[in-house]
C-alpha cells in the first residue's frame, strides 16, 4: 500500500509540534512553589504526548497507512454534500450575532442566530424559530446572569429585564 502524502504531512506536523512544544517548555523555569510543581509540568506532559502521538502516526503511515482511516468520499462516510445556502445562512447568523450582541443585547442576538441556523437547516417557519430563539436566549441569559453571576448585555430588552445584565 502506497503512503498517502496527507498522512505523512500530518504525522510530521504533529511530531514537529511536539518537538517545538518541548523546546519551548525547556525554556520555562522548573522551580516549584508551595506544591513543588513548576510551570513547566503541564506543557512538558503535553509535549511528551504530542511526540508520542507523532511517532505513532508516523509509524502507522510508513507501515502501510493509518488503520481504520475514514474514507475520503463524503458519500461513503454517510455525510450530506456541502450546501452553500446552508453555509451562508449559518455564517449570516454568526455575523448577525457579532453585530447585534452589544447593540440589541444577548437575547435578541441569540434569537437572530437561532433563526438563521434553523433556516440553514431547512426551516421555513421564521416566526416560530424567532420565538424559540428568544426563549432559549432568555433561559441562557438568566442562567448566566442569575446563577453564574456573569453579566451579559441586556440591550434593547433592558426595560423588560430590569436589573439583569449590563
Amino acid at each position: 500500500m502506497k503512503t498517502k502524502p496527507a498522512e505523512l504531512i500530518l504525522s510530521l506536523a504533529v511530531l514537529g509540534l511536539g518537538i517545538a512544544t518541548a523546546i519551548g517548555t525547556s525554556r520555562l523555569p522548573s522551580a516549584g512553589g508551595y506544591a513543588r510543581i513548576g510551570p513547566n509540568v503541564a506543557p512538558a506532559a503535553i509535549a511528551g504526548g504530542l511526540i508520542l502521538l507523532g511517532v505513532w502516526l508516523l509509524y502507522e503511515t510508513l507501515s502501510g497507512g493509518w488503520r481504520n482511516a475514514i474514507a475520503d468520499d463524503p458519500a461513503e462516510r454517510g455525510e450530506h454534500r456541502f450546501t452553500p445556502g446552508a453555509f451562508i445562512w449559518v455564517s449570516a447568523g454568526l455575523f448577525a450575532q457579532i453585530v447585534l450582541i452589544h447593540r440589541a443585547g444577548f437575547v435578541l442576538a441569540q434569537a437572530a442566530l437561532f433563526c438563521c441556523v434553523a433556516r440553514g437547516f431547512g426551516s421555513g417557519k421564521w416566526p416560530r424559530d424567532l420565538a424559540i430563539g428568544c426563549l432559549l436566549g432568555l433561559l441562557v441569559f438568566f442562567f448566566f446572569v442569575k446563577f453564574l453571576n456573569v453579566n451579559l448585555p441586556a440591550g434593547w430588552l433592558k426595560p423588560i429585564l430590569g436589573g439583569a445584565g449590563i
